[in-house]
């Protein structure tokens, strides 16, 4: 990697010049449009680029990533700017520039900061990261790194459930609620990073003694010659053989809510609040209702104490979590933010606990559109992914919300979904078609058509569930089942399809399932422009092993080193329901022990 003394030497053209002061101007007109962003004098404290590895317009509506830049700066002992993709015009002045990424907050290079930590929610960003890396002048290789480079971190849901594809690049992996684990890894950081010491050194000392925390360097995968995971090896004395991800429990874990406000995010200035995390419904695909259990919702007297003053200031408040419509008192909390004077938008909706009056308050809140998710076409197919869902409690729902108001729906379902058939196929056409009919019955006296917003995604098993041993469904097999959709709604008029695509959503599936070894192929898309045929072509494994083959039961998955607490011999049986057809009991945390997160 060249240095950037030498860099820094080499003649400049004005042309370069001239972009670099409009990147610099870019984003001082970016922080004109926001409120409650920080700057601090660097001095002695240790420096955080926090990273979102995509745009600064969905960056900014991830309130994690706010959680964390609020977390941060709240150590007097700590600065942390914001760090996001360049793109469009944004990209084209670095390009011509040839300058190093730089902050938002004081545009200091990406490189000069001692942590440069990212926030990871979805692994079609990995990709991302590597740019970011390059583009801040950052050794890719964790392992080639210098002594004097920043430390680079990662946290965030994608690292709860399989970092190993990233883990060649990363130097430490924080797969924990960060309301527990972020200041004690920051007194780590502290304490050790600057220390003295070699790299290797100082990073075998952050593994072997910071709370959830995971260090690649110290471990070592083995694989057998049938090219499975055949082991997965410390190297380190001390070093912990499984890794506990850390949960926020309590008074101590206050409610995430939106730190820095502005008009250039997908909410456009609404104050988000988080209403709880985990989820007790036990939908068998659905990484968070596995990875952040045991469900956890904040008191109703909280969350009205933090959206009070912003309703009545007339802002809009977005209810955000995992089960928002489950939350006890949310009717109460929307009824009074509505009183305030403000308004409120909520996630989504439970289809089978839709009430007309907290209907009215959605329509008196101004919201517009509702989303539900059936997930599945067929009462046999809801059964097998544990929906607890009936075609009734379905039409009772949008029958119930097109009563209530001028509402577009925007149902949420999946293709490709294990024992899933062309009769499934066939039967989530046709519950579209009556569930239409149903809000044109139920709206005809107002006059109004109703709308369906259809959205149709990939199933892609992910780690920690019941479907990790199921393999993605084949690429033909789901551009056929989304054709078919497509051609089937065309002509029903007030219905609108949004399909995902499915050779992305193979890629997604093979880095949630790949192991150590992606981590070349991710290399290969980076070097070849976001290319994935390409990289696949020069790979040493083929990534349908990771993708398209079953699991074996007694198979060791590349993230089994990560203790959730849940039990996979529970995961095990809940996917021989699954195969079977048969449903189980949703979770009622604290009351039973059958996963193993409440087992004391």
């Amino acid at each position: 990697m060249r240095k950037m003394s030498d860099i820094r030497s080499e003649p400049v053209g004005v042309a370069r010049q001239a972009s670099y002061r409009d990147i610099e101007s870019l984003y001082r007109a970016r922080l004109a449009g926001e409120t409650g962003y920080e700057v601090k004098e660097f001095g002695s404290r240790l420096s955080v680029a926090l990273v979102y590895p995509n745009s600064y317009h969905l960056g900014m509506s991830n309130l994690g990533f706010q959680a964390v830049y609020r977390l941060l700066n709240a150590r007097p002992d700590v600065v942390a700017e914001r760090v996001f993709l360049p793109e469009g015009a944004e990209l084209s002045l670095y390009v011509r520039s040839g300058r190093p990424l730089l902050s938002l907050e004081t545009c200091k290079p990406l490189h000069d900061f001692d942590v440069v930590a990212f926030s990871l929610s979805f692994e079609h960003d990995y990709l991302n990261v590597l740019k970011l890396l390059e583009m801040g002048r950052i050794t890719l290789s964790a392992g080639d790194r210098k002594d004097d480079e920043p430390l680079v971190t990662a946290g965030g849901v994608a690292t709860y459930l399989n970092p190993e594809p990233l883990a060649d690049f990363i130097d430490v992996f924080i797969p924990g609620d960060a309301e527990v684990t972020l200041n004690p890894f920051m007194d780590r950081v502290f304490g050790i990073w600057h220390g003295g010491g070699s790299r290797r050194d100082r990073l075998e000392r952050l593994a072997v003694s910071a709370l959830s925390v995971y260090v690649p360097c110290c471990y070592a995968p083995e694989y057998g010659f049938d090219g499975k995971l055949a082991a997965f090896r410390p190297l380190c004395p001390d070093v912990p053989e499984k890794i506990r991800v850390e949960r926020a429990w309590g008074s101590s874990w206050p409610p995430a809510c939106s730190t820095v406000l502005t008009r250039e995010s997908e909410f456009s200035d609404m104050f988000l609040v988080e209403t709880n995390r985990g989820c007790g419904r036990s939908c068998r695909f659905c990484a968070a209702g596995y990875v952040y259990r045991p469900e956890r919702f904040h008191a109703e007297a909280v969350i009205r104490s933090l959206v009070e003053g912003p309703a009545r200031e007339g802002k809009r408040i977005g209810l955000v979590g995992t089960a928002v419509s489950d939350m006890p008192g949310i009717q109460q909390v929307c009824s009074s933010i509505c009183d305030s004077g403000g308004s409120f938008s909520l996630s989504s909706l439970r289809a089978d606990n839709i009430a007309e009056e907290f209907v009215g308050l959605l329509s008196r809140a101004g919201q517009r559109s509702l989303s539900i998710a059936p997930e599945a076409g067929s009462e046999r197919l809801r059964r097998v992914i544990n929906k607890h869902l009936t075609m009734d409690q379905l039409t009772h729902a949008v029958a119930t919300i097109a009563r209530g108001g001028d509402f577009s729906i925007r149902l949420y379902v999946l293709i490709g979904l294990p024992t899933e058939t062309v009769e499934d196929r066939h039967a989530l056409i046709s519950m579209v078609k009556e569930l239409k009919h149903t809000i044109v019955k139920a709206s005809a006296d107002r006059g109004t058509i109703g709308r369906i917003r259809l959205s149709v995604n990939c199933f892609v098993p992910k780690p920690f569930t019941p479907f990790q041993w199921a393999p993605f469904a084949q690429v033909s097999t789901l551009n056929e089942a989304r054709k078919r959709i497509n051609r089937a709604l065309a002509r029903e008029g007030g219905i609108r399809v949004s399909c995902d695509v499915p050779k992305w959503a193979y890629v997604q599936a093979l880095l949630s399932l790949g192991d150590r070894r992606v981590g070349g192929m991710l290399l290969n898309a980076h070097r070849f422009n976001g290319d994935w045929k390409k990289a696949f072509k020069y790979s040493d494994v083929n990534p349908d092993f990771f993708v398209y083959r079953p699991k074996d039961f007694d198979e060791r998955f590349p993230w089994d080193f990560l203790d959730h607490g849940i039990r996979k011999s529970f995961l095990k049986k809940e996917y021989l329901l699954a195969l079977e057809g048969k449903e189980s009991e949703v979770c009622e945390t604290g009351a039973c022990t059958r996963c193993g997160v409440c087992t004391p």
